[in-house]
């Protein structure tokens, strides 16, 4: 990479930075939906999930995970079933931004930066699927809730159901911060 796309790039990744706070001031009061919905673009500009098709969207001021069923995500082709990874990732990043957006509805003028803070270093220690029933489907719902919220870290349940709401996949995921 040349000094100038390495700039560009850092550039880049400096402003998507920015971005997951929502634009939001320190010590002023944060509107929570526009963090969420600033969570879910930075989620959705993933390289990952735009070749995958998954999204994130909040949906009743709560934040979910989206997928349909397309060709290049079955796992089984007898059966024509989702594959157990494409369940594993969505209920892992579902876990992951629920546990960003319970960060940031907690969080208060005086502790926004720490939270940004926590935000910026999420990532997932550990995690366990539990497959329910075969992925069949139009489209999958994730959905996460959080189990505990420490200092230094999260435990989060999270589900995968199907177009007919029928239970997936369950997990269960530590996150450090």
């Amino acid at each position: 990479m040349g000094v100038y796309h390495a700039f560009k790039f850092r550039q880049c990744m400096s402003d998507e930075k920015k971005n997951w706070t929502g634009n939001i001031h320190l010590g002023a009061k944060t509107d929570l939906t526009v963090v969420l919905n600033q969570l879910c673009k930075a989620f959705n500009s993933s390289p990952f999930f735009k070749h995958s098709g998954m999204i994130m969207r909040v949906v009743d001021g709560h934040i979910e995970g989206y997928i349909e069923m397309q060709p290049n995500l079955i796992g089984n082709l007898a059966f024509q079933i989702l594959h157990g990874g494409v369940a594993a990732t969505l209920l892992d990043s579902i876990g992951g931004i629920v546990a960003m957006e319970h960060l940031y509805r907690r969080s208060t003028p005086e502790t926004l930066t720490e939270t940004i803070k926590q935000v910026s270093r999420l990532a997932t220690v550990d995690m366990r699927v539990d497959y329910l029933a075969p992925g069949r489907g139009k489209y999958f719902i994730a959905r996460a809730e959080v189990l505990r919220l420490g200092r230094k870290g999260c435990t989060m349940r999270m589900t995968m159901v199907n177009d007919e709401d029928k239970a997936i996949a369950a997990g269960i995921a530590s996150y450090a911060y």
